[in-house]
């Protein structure tokens, strides 16, 4: 912390609580407690129970997690390689071609995500390529909806990037695709593993559109927390709120490890 004075930095510290802990952490702490208890008593939860738990993990909502995660990494692994793939070649273009590339990717993050769930539905609904009330559609959604922070990431890294190594490369008598595949990408693995996290938590929270496409036999997690706590089974929907953050946080933590690895490399 930039902050030389003791005063300053307890001062600094006690502005992050306050801000930190009404914003972020109650609202988390609150989730967290009512996912363990069966009634509210006055102001707070109370009538501890791990019941619905033993809940969240098997049948519907066992499934809706596993739908989740599939989506969430198919999702990703996509907007990745497209994202890579056009940031790579907006490097190569001149200043107008890459605004409007970045342009193009950014359209879907201007507008809500809900438009963007319509958008999908109104142009595969019919043939000749119908998706509507297929996983497929679903998986369309989150992709357009991430790849874009996977497209600003790699650009940003590609910018940050010497030319030295692509050059020493090239001028050792290495091919375009030596250099891409052996020299430019293991350079930007750290980009492209934090992309990948990124990509991947948001996928698993996004609902908006989600909602409007989702099949009966393609449920996602977000979804059946929204009809659990619009039925008011409050505490079930808390539970299976936990549930999701879990499976994010161990998700970003398996990437971070990851990313921590290739940046040593």
């Amino acid at each position: 912390m930039l902050v030389h004075s003791r005063t300053g930095r307890w001062t600094a510290w006690a502005v992050l609580a306050v801000l930190f802990v009404p914003l972020f952490a109650l609202p988390l702490l609150v989730i967290l407690t009512a996912s363990f208890s069966t009634h509210w008593s006055g102001a707070f939860p109370s009538g501890p129970t791990t019941a619905h738990y033993a809940a969240a993990v098997r049948g519907e909502s066992l499934q809706a997690l596993t739908t989740s995660l599939v989506t969430a990494v198919t999702a990703s692994v996509i907007a990745l390689t497209v994202g890579t793939w056009a940031a790579l070649a907006a490097a190569a273009l001149g200043k107008k071609g890459k605004r409007l590339l970045d342009a193009l990717f950014m359209l879907p993050v201007a507008v809500p995500s809900v438009v963007v769930g319509l958008a999908v539905l109104v142009a595969f609904s019919k043939p000749p390529v119908l998706l509507n009330g297929t996983r497929w559609i679903v998986i369309l959604a989150h992709t357009v909806l991430v790849t874009a922070f996977a497209h600003q990431s790699v650009s940003a890294a590609i910018r940050r990037l010497d030319p030295m190594y692509e050059q020493a490369a090239a001028s050792l008598g290495a091919r375009p695709s030596y250099v891409l595949f052996r020299v430019r990408l293991p350079l930007l693995l750290p980009s492209l593993t934090a992309a990948a996290g990124l990509c991947f938590a948001l996928s698993m929270g996004e609902l908006s559109a989600t909602m409007m496409l989702y099949p009966p036999d393609w449920m996602p997690l977000p979804v059946l927390v929204f009809t659990a706590t619009d039925r008011g089974s409050l505490f079930t929907g808390s539970a299976l709120a936990v549930v999701l953050m879990a499976a994010t946080l161990l998700a970003l933590l398996a990437v971070s490890r990851i990313r921590t690895k290739a940046s040593y490399r």
